[in-house]
This record gives C-alpha cells, structure tokens and sequence, in this order.
C-alpha cells in the first residue's frame, strides 16, 4: 500500500490524506466494513446511546444540586451546544466516512499526536460509559423482574469477593450480539428505542396532569456557596478563579449544563459508523441530525415535566428522608402518591441502559479498529469476521469491561465520561476549518457547517467552558489518563505507526 501522506519533520504531526485514508478502509476485505446502514440506523444509534436511564433522573438532580427550575435552560444549552458538534461530525462523516469518528477526523486535520489523543479519550469515554451504564442495567434488571413478581439474587460470593452475575449476563449477550452483525445490532437497538420512547412519553403525559406553574418559582434560585467534602469536588473554573465553590445562580446553570452533556454521548459513536453507512454523503447527516433533535426534545420534555410536578423544595426533603435513593422524576410521582409509574419507569429504564451498552460497546470497537488498522494499536486488533464485524475487539472489550464493572466502583468516576466526549468535541470542532483547507474535490457534495469558521470555533469554544466547569477530581483523572495515553503513543504507536514505516521507506528512496 502506498501512503499518501504528509510527512512533518515533526514525526508527531504527521497527517493522512482523505484519499488514502477512505482507500485504507476498502482495500483489504480482512479488514473492511460492509456498508448496510440507513439514515434511519444512524438516528437510532444515536438515540440508542444518549436516551438511557439517565433521562429519568439527571433533571431531578440537577434541580435540586446545581440550577433548581432553570435546569430547563441547562438542557437546552447543552442540546445547542450538541448541535453544533454534531453539524461538525457531520461535514467530517461525509468527507471521511470511515470507521473512528473523531480519531480518524482529527488524523487528516490535525496530525497523529491529536488523532492518537483523541482516539485515546474516545476509548476512555465509551469503555467509561460500557463499564458504568452496565452496573445500573444490572440494577434495573432486578427492579424490572422484582415489579413483576420474580426476584432472584443479584450476586454471589465467591470467597471474599462478590460478584454481580447480571454484569457477566449482560455483556455476554450484548458481544454475541454485536459479533452476530452491524445491521442486526442496530435493528434491535431501534426495535428497544421506540419501545423507550413510548415508554418516555407515557411518563411524560402522566406528569402532565400534576404541573403546577409555581413549582418553577424561583426559575433560577439565588446563589448559594457550596458544601464539599474535599476541593476534588470544585470546578477547575471557580478554583482557577479564586472563587467561593457555589450552586445555583447563572453559574449553576451552566455548571448543570456541563453535568447534562453526559446525555449527549451517543453521537461521537454514531459517527464512527460512516464507514458502514450507505451513501454516507446523504444518510450520516440526515441520521445524526434526527437523532440529535428526537434526544433534544425528549429530555427538555422531561426537564419540563420533572420541575413543574414538584418544587425543589419538596425534592430535597424526600432526598434528606430517603438518603439511599437516587431522586428521578418518578420521585416527582412519589411526592404526589402516585406509585403506580414506578414499574413502568424501571422497564423503561432497562430497555433504554441495553442499548446504552450495546452502542457504546460497538462504538469503542470501532474506534480501537480504526487505531489498529493505523497501527497504533497491535494490528492483529483490525481482523474482521466473515459477518462483517471487528470480533477479536469486541470480545476482548467485553472482557475488560465486565471485569472493571463487576470488581471496582467504576459508577464513582462517571464525569470522566463527559470530559472524554468535551474533549472530542473540542478537536472535532476546531478541525473544521483545517478540513475545509486540505478537503479539495473530496469535500464535493458534502454537508458543510454554515458560518465556518465562525460555528465551528464557537462550538470548540463552549466545549472548553463545559469541559472547565467539570471537577477538580474529573480533571486530575484526565490528566493521568493522557499521561498513560501519552506513554503508550511514545514506547508504541510511534514505531508502529503506518506512517513511520512510510517515512522510513521513503527516506530509504531518497
């Protein structure tokens, strides 16, 4: 194969071209990815990966710890916020529609450095999600069984260890599934999607009856200094300021709306899809911007809905009686006596953290693929099964992923989740001008963001100011997950990088 690509003196900014990086994903069928997927698909995944159990609870929580009623306003910044990445994964998916997403865009724009960080961050956010959303599907399984009579066990003892069976299930199930095929994967995600959206609009309606417009009384409460238990718990923006850690106020909204951006995950997996999309120039568009609106205007509903059913006040009390029980908007429904949503709400629930995993898992796999065929992962990684799927990752992740989710309290470090995604959409963002100068007759009858570069660096911009609203703690993580990251690139991919056999070889040459 002959790599035509920009070699940089500086090996680490090495860039691929668009040419050769879309020929790298056709030429060798051990490693190619059939192209099945509408736009239909792509809106699903999406959907699939955002709408889970959290669309529930996030509202209450931000109500009553960050931004009281105008958690609303929370949401729909983040929403704008997504919409605006989006449009920038959607001019890179019609340009290079192949398997990485955000990697592989920022591989061509950026150089090899940036690609291997961000490749690296998305590992991070979707092994993240895997391993923290299957804990809760292990949780709302039980509530599901118990609300229909059955209840078994949820884990057993082996020596001094316990281990929570339903995790093992769970991934078993899910990594057969995505071995089984791509088509099949996101047919049954979409089959459980409209199920959960039936579900979301049942509650919705039901809520409906208990809104009471003085409950959004005071609409963005006074600030308040915040109690924490240790500085790991301040955003890295008030510690960088010098300012009193507080809740509510303006700041309150925007620190809820950093917090909410974990609904929002599931577009950086439906792009990296592109490759197995038909006619990508047409279907990832259309598919990623049906998606994000179908995850905007249900959240906002529920937003909506959670704050007029009861007043903050009345939140908190029942969160001080019931410490152990996380606050939802089937708490709103407590409140008012009403518990006949709660089975409903759990099987909801369940159907909306299955396909949470199951797209977060094939996401990662095709991101790792990508990294692989690139050769800064093992390139043994990149095989793919005679069905079309990448199955030595799929299986290993799965591994991985259930060993983390049932040994550790992965649930703990979840806003590492938002800070890989923050961080993907920043480089996605401020690559698209870069993009428009190196695209040439590639970019022909591709979606483009309007007002670039205007759009796109205001998206990087806002990503930066959610990304510094998040914790101290988040942020200290981060930083040792790039230092590993950063360690692994320079013993590793470095030497094993395509491109560094292509310089070498061209060196030879000259």
């Amino acid at each position: 194969m002959c790599y035509n690509a920009t070699v940089s003196k500086l090996s680490i900014l090495r860039k691929r071209s668009i040419e050769e990086v879309i020929a790298t994903s056709q030429i060798d069928g051990k490693q190619a990815l059939p192209r099945t997927l509408k736009w239909f698909d792509v809106a699903m995944l999406g959907v699939s990966l955002s709408v889970g159990a959290g669309i529930f609870s996030v509202g209450a929580k931000v109500i009553v710890n960050e931004a009281g009623p105008a958690s609303i306003i929370s949401f729909i910044i983040a929403a704008a916020v997504c919409m605006l990445a989006v449009m920038c994964y959607a001019e890179f998916s019609t340009v290079i529609p192949v398997a990485g997403s955000s990697y592989s865009f920022s591989y061509v724009s950026l150089g090899e450095i940036f690609a291997w960080i961000i490749g690296w961050n998305v590992i991070l956010e979707l092994f993240m999600a895997s391993s923290v959303i299957i804990k809760y599907w292990s949780v709302y399984l039980h509530s599901a069984l118990r609300s229909i009579g059955i209840i078994i066990p949820g884990a057993f003892s082996l020596g001094s260890i316990t281990v929570d069976w339903p995790i093992f299930i769970g991934i078993t199930i899910f990594v057969a599934m995505l071995i089984f095929g791509t088509k099949f994967s996101a047919r049954t995600a979409g089959l459980f999607v409209l199920l959960k959206v039936c579900v979301i609009l049942f509650i919705v309606i039901m809520g409906l009856q208990y809104f009471d417009f003085s409950n959004l009384t005071p609409f963005i409460p006074d600030s308040q200094p915040a109690e924490l238990v240790s500085n790991s718990g301040q955003s890295l923006f008030s510690f960088l300021l010098g300012q009193q850690p507080a809740h509510f106020g303006i700041m309150g909204i925007f620190s809820g709306a950093a917090i909410i951006f974990f609904a929002f995950i599931g577009f950086d997996a439906a792009a990296s899809v592109a490759e197995e999309t038909v006619n990508p120039k047409k279907n990832m568009p259309l598919g990623l911007f049906a998606g994000i609106s179908i995850v905007s205007l249900l959240y906002v509903l529920v937003a909506i809905v959670t704050a007029g059913m009861s007043s903050r006040a009345d939140f908190q009390a029942f969160q001080s009686a019931h410490p152990d029980e996380t606050i939802s908007i089937i708490t709103a429904f407590e409140i008012k006596g009403n518990y006949g949503v709660e089975a409903i709400a759990s099987f909801g629930a369940f159907l909306g953290l299955t396909t949470v995993v199951l797209i977060a898992m094939m996401g990662l796999a095709r991101v790792v693929l990508a990294m692989s065929r690139d050769g800064l992962l093992p390139k043994s990684l990149s095989v793919v099964s005679k069905r079309g799927t990448p199955v030595r990752i799929q299986i290993l992740a799965g591994i991985l992923i259930a060993i983390v989710a049932a040994f550790t309290n992965i649930e703990e470090l979840d806003e590492m989740i938002n800070i890989g995604t923050l961080s993907a959409f920043v480089l996605v963002s401020f690559a698209i001008p870069i993009l428009r100068k190196k695209g040439g007759k590639s970019s022909e009858n591709s979606f483009k963001v309007p007002f670039s570069p205007v759009l796109p660096i205001i998206s990087g911009l806002i990503c930066i100011w959610l990304a510094i609203n998040l914790s101290i703690g988040t942020w200290s993580m981060f930083i040792i997950w790039i230092a590993i990251g950063l360690v692994i690139y320079f013993t590793y991919s470095i030497k094993h990088s395509m491109l560094a056999k292509y310089s070498n070889n061209f060196s030879t040459q000259k």
